[in-house]
């Protein structure tokens, strides 16, 4: 049976979150403005061949300036949550030179945070999404541990003192997987950092003590007074065996899933360490390359008290799938890559769906799928989806492929939530706005909206897609039609 044909009509919960997402790199602009610092980002993007259409962000959708027209868009949108985020060198131009606070940059967010709480939207608030200064990684960034987590507690201490009575939602880290895998191993994104074998796991082991620094600052110091909750959002596709029948494929589909996705969550939402399986490959794969410890780093006793239980809700970004088996070639790869690739492949159905993209596929049977998954393994977490979305490369307002794949991953969500009592408390559409797509550019659209970023003023029209997910909020999920 279809995805259609097995197409289920009824309401989400009454509290449901209907939410739409930007991030601050991505739709501000104003790069030099008012006392911004730079960030990995700036410097990536201005190195001619790192983005695929040679673009930069230092306009991109001009939020900076035009920050009263995504609220606007917002508010007829119908969601009661918005999900941006702060630009950390906008606020702290060069963390390791002290905490000098922009107060313009404080002024900008407490503008948007107004002007969205005017119009009855709550904002969700990642602090790190993907635009360390410069200045921190001159000092080895995410490889200096210490540094980072000094930097990254300062920065949250200073946006919780300065925004934290009217932001109940906190997020600390956007895909802390991607951060280090595309970051720091394959080094495709900023920084540029090629380390596949141990720069990627020093990164996730800074990430996740920085985090739980940071849920521990507002436990400690906030909570009691402004009440809201702090998380980390994750990343993962969801890995499904080549061939169900066969063991292997679902051993390896399994094992793919805790490299991709227990990586973060099981130090936070189990025993505050990395998932056995992943600790033992890692292990082994460190001893055939002669090496006598595991080039994953260990945590201590002390610091997996300090990581376990640091996530009030489970923030989960989810796009696509993957079909896993396990590696069979006799050679070793030709040049060094992640232990995952090493040891699974993974593959797509020909007759799934993509959106001419190179990673993006539609799979909506798979969202379900991956909610009972984090049901299973973590103990029925609130789950709050925080980005699903679609692209193309046109930006075209007729977006019926986007319709399309809102309509069945929402409804797979509803399946997850009504069948399935999966805790999911609340969706968001990534994006809002056609923005500026890391190394794609502006060559890959995700927008509710269409953004003409030949026009000046960069007009704002939104797109077919804009309409059905305001009707889908309007009537919180699936209405039977008449006949």
């Amino acid at each position: 049976m279809s995805e259609e044909e097995n197409f289920i009509y009824g309401t989400f919960p009454e509290h449901f979150k209907w939410c739409a997402a930007t991030s601050a790199f991505q739709i501000e602009g104003g790069a030099t403005e008012d006392g911004r610092g730079r960030s990995i980002w700036d410097t990536f993007c201005h190195i001619s061949g790192n983005i695929i259409d040679n673009s930069t962000a230092d306009i991109s959708c001009d939020s900076y300036h035009r920050y009263m027209e995504d609220v606007s868009l917002l508010k007829n949108l119908g969601v009661k949550f918005y999900r941006f985020s702060i630009s950390w060198p906008r606020i702290i131009a060069e963390p390791t030179k002290g905490v000098k606070v922009n107060e313009a940059g404080i002024r900008y967010y407490n503008n948007l945070i107004n002007s969205l709480i005017a119009v009855g939207i709550s904002p969700i608030v990642t602090l790190y999404h993907f635009d360390l200064p410069q200045d921190i990684q001159d000092e080895g960034g995410f490889l200096n541990e210490d540094l980072l987590i000094k930097c990254f507690k300062e920065y949250a201490d200073v946006c919780f003192q300065n925004f934290g009575d009217r932001v109940k939602y906190w997020a600390t880290f956007n895909e802390p997987r991607q951060i280090c895998t595309l970051g720091y191993g394959l080094g495709i994104m900023a920084p540029a950092i090629h380390s596949p074998k141990t720069g990627v796991y020093q990164a996730a082991h800074s990430i996740l003590k920085a985090h739980a620094t940071v849920w521990h600052l507002y436990n400690d110091n906030y909570r009691i007074n402004q009440n809201g909750k702090v998380f980390i959002v994750l990343c993962s596709e969801y890995a499904m065996a080549k061939d169900p029948g066969n063991d292997s494929n679902v051993e390896a589909a399994e094992l793919a899933m805790q490299f991709k996705l227990g990586w973060f969550a099981h130090p936070i939402y189990i025993n505050g360490d990395y998932p056995s399986v992943m600790k033992n490959k890692v292990l082994l794969l460190s001893q055939q390359e002669g090496l006598k410890n595991s080039r994953l780093p260990e945590f201590s006793e002390q610091d997996k008290k300090f990581i376990k239980g640091t996530s009030d809700i489970f923030g989960m970004n989810f796009y696509t799938s993957r079909l896993a088996e396990y590696q069979q070639r006799d050679n070793p790869p030709s040049q060094p890559c992640l232990d995952l690739d090493e040891i699974v492949e993974f593959s797509v159905d020909p007759k799934w769906n993509d959106a001419g993209s190179m990673w993006l596929y539609l799979v909506p049977s798979s969202m379900r799928k991956i909610l009972n998954w984090i049901k299973r393994e973590y103990n029925s977490p609130e789950v709050f989806l925080t980005e699903t979305g679609f692209m193309d490369k046109t930006g075209s307002l007729d977006d019926e492929h986007r319709v399309n794949s809102f309509k069945l991953y929402l409804n797979e969500v509803l399946k997850a939530v009504t069948l399935d009592e999966c805790n999911v408390v609340g969706f968001t559409a990534w994006s809002l706005l056609d923005n500026f797509e890391w190394v794609f550019g502006y060559s890959e659209k995700f927008g509710l909206v269409n953004v003409d970023f030949s026009d000046e003023k960069r007009t704002r029209k939104p797109k077919k897609s804009y309409y059905y997910y305001a009707e889908m909020i309007k009537n919180n999920g699936f209405l039977q039609p008449p006949n």
